[in-house]
């Protein structure tokens, strides 16, 4: 079982301070229509030919645009033998619908 966040309880976790990564597995395009500030791109796809780019000591909270691709990409990531890693749950969509309403949805 992947391992779990909710937009608000990921928004807690910012208002707290807490450090994390945040792991954009989308495509180019859909990272310029929306995003979430700090986040870093690393679209799925070249996730295993990225692995240098992530901190194994920093906990890593991978989205997407509704929390598929990056359910797989958490996966992916435990088997690589990450530790702490979870799924944003409904991903962009759900942010937007549930947090922030700034950022663009999208189809």
């Amino acid at each position: 079982m992947i391992p779990t966040i909710t937009p608000r309880e990921l928004k807690d976790r910012f208002d707290k301070g807490n450090k994390l990564f945040l792991l954009d597995v989308r495509e180019p395009w859909e990272y310029a229509l929306a995003k979430l500030d700090g986040s870093h791109l690393i679209p799925l796809g070249t996730l295993p030919h990225s692995l240098g780019k992530l901190d194994r000591n920093t906990e890593i909270v991978a989205y997407c645009h509704h929390g598929m691709r990056s359910a797989d990409a958490a996966g992916f990531l435990l088997q690589q033998g990450y530790t702490s890693v979870k799924n944003l749950v409904g991903g962009i969509d759900a942010w937007s619908v549930q947090i922030d309403p700034t950022v663009p949805r999208y189809r």
